[in-house]
C-alpha cells in the first residue's frame, strides 16, 4: 500500500465519521470531570480531511514552466 493509498483510506474513514456525527448531532457535555466536546471533535476531523487533501495534492504530478534567456 502506497502513501497515497493510505492517505485516501484515512480520508475515507474520516469522512465516514463526519457523516455519522452530523447525521445524529449530540450536545457537548461533562460527566465526573470528563468533558466531551462534539463540536471540537468535528472540527478536528475536518482538519484531518484538509491535511489529507493537502498531502494528496502534493503527491500528484506537477509542471514547472520556466523560460531560459541567452
Amino acid at each position: 500500500m502506497t502513501d497515497a493509498d493510505m492517505l485516501r483510506a484515512i480520508k475515507t474513514q474520516t469522512l465516514a465519521l463526519i457523516t455519522e456525527i452530523t447525521a445524529t448531532p449530540k450536545p457537548s457535555y461533562s460527566i465526573d470531570g470528563q468533558a466531551v466536546a462534539w463540536a471540537d471533535y468535528l472540527a478536528r476531523l475536518q482538519e484531518v480531511v484538509a491535511w489529507c487533501d493537502a498531502r494528496l495534492a502534493a503527491e500528484e504530478p506537477f509542471e514547472i514552466h520556466s523560460r531560459g534567456c541567452t
